[in-house]
């Protein structure tokens, strides 16, 4: 009998311990001292109303079907849509620094530019190679007997004609070829991860941009991770190599004067908080989905994360923002808005709208840990002056006996 109630009065001793320590977790829980991934779901959605300024850190954008659908409107950068659908030129023309060549050719001999008629020794040649010359800043070439002829800006049809007329007093019959043997006026330069970065002279028929991409011996990465901006009259546009397999429209004809960038930056996002990894996650594509993201993070941690507290961080444009009828954080913050869009998962339409919503470059994707789990911290702290007390209300009633 005295065994069994000694039994009982240790029950009820432990029994007191956690009770008085249940006040005490719940005012740990709520500390701010206690180990964390990072804020909470109400911590979150606390920091985004306004505050007593009237002004708020950051938007806060609870993502639904619609959010998704205007999101999915808004427009990316585009070449086509910059530089317009442009046709090659429909000639070439000669310009300054081009390396040309003159040959002149006479019906007979013994003109200007043939041999002598009666010369044994001549081979009964009726023509003259003139050296191959540079264009000069002038825009003209030296002719013999026709002096100083402008070229630049004009077509070797063009220059031919011109060099006929200036001999055709003076020569017999001249007929003229006009070559351009080195083009330098009519190129693009090809710079970055390229295999050989040069200056691609264009065709006739007219190239397009990954036809001098391809001159210059193509990238040396993956398509999903290149970039490539092209610059043209002051105008700068930057897409990604996948744009443009994906869509042939932006593969658009590239003019004399253009300079092609090819850049390689790979695609990476953050994954934080209760996901299965905590690290800096590369792309496999141009873009993912929030579905795919959270699958290349390990998923969502069963015992710690809270499922309505999926978060997807970034920056937007202020042009694509304001389309989602929301008024800004701060009207005098950044250039870019800050934004943090949240998504549950509690709900089984929040799958459907994972696999739609984008995750972009350098996005943070978050998620947030339970509730309960700063409880548990709590205990997991005190459990051992717990063992501790129960320990002593034990010997102390041994001592008793």
């Amino acid at each position: 009998m005295r065994s069994h109630s000694h039994f009982r009065f240790r029950i009820l001793a432990t029994r007191r311990h956690l009770l008085s320590a249940l006040p005490a977790a719940a005012f740990l829980a709520s500390c701010d001292s206690l180990p964390a991934s990072g804020p909470t779901t109400s911590e979150i959605a606390g920091a985004g109303r306004p505050g007593r300024s009237g002004g708020t850190r950051f938007a806060l954008v609870d993502v639904t079907a619609d959010t998704v659908a205007i999101m999915q409107r808004w427009s990316a950068a585009s070449l086509q849509g910059s530089f317009g659908r442009q046709r090659p030129a429909a000639r070439q023309l000669i310009g300054v620094g081009d390396y040309v060549q003159v040959v002149i050719w006479e019906a007979a001999a013994g003109g200007l530019f043939s041999a002598p008629a009666n010369d044994r020794g001549s081979s009964g040649s009726r023509s003259a190679t003139i050296p191959e010359q540079v264009v000069g800043p002038d825009g003209a070439l030296t002719v013999p007997y026709a002096g100083r002829v402008r070229v630049a800006g004009r077509s070797p049809a063009e220059v031919e004609q011109t060099i006929v007329q200036a001999l055709r007093e003076k020569a017999i019959e001249p007929q003229v070829l006009v070559t351009v043997t080195r083009n330098v006026a009519n190129t693009v330069t090809v710079i970055g991860e390229v295999t050989n970065g040069a200056r691609v002279p264009l065709t006739t028929r007219g190239d397009r941009l990954l036809d001098v991409i391809a001159t210059a011996g193509g990238t040396r990465a993956a398509a999903h991770e290149v970039f490539v901006t092209l610059v043209r009259d002051g105008a700068s546009v930057r897409i990604p190599m996948q744009a443009i397999l994906n869509d042939p429209a932006e593969n658009v004809f590239v003019q004399a004067g253009d300079v092609v960038s090819v850049a390689r930056d790979p695609q990476t996002f953050t994954a934080a908080g209760a996901t299965g990894v905590n690290t800096v996650i590369p792309f496999d594509a141009v873009g993912i989905t929030l579905e795919q993201a959270l699958a290349k993070a390990g998923g969502v941690n069963d015992f710690r994360a809270d499922p309505t507290g999926v978060f997807v961080i970034r920056f937007e444009r202020p042009a694509d923002y304001d389309q989602l009828g929301l008024q800004r954080p701060d009207p005098s913050a950044l250039p870019e808005v800050p934004v943090i869009y949240r998504l549950t998962l509690r709900d089984p339409v929040g799958f459907f709208i994972a696999r739609r919503f984008p995750v972009r470059n350098k996005d943070i994707v978050y998620v947030s840990n339970a509730p309960s789990m700063e409880i548990q911290k709590a205990m997991t702290i005190l459990l051992p002056f717990l063992g501790a007390g129960a320990t002593a209300v034990t010997v102390g009633a041994v001592t008793t006996r």
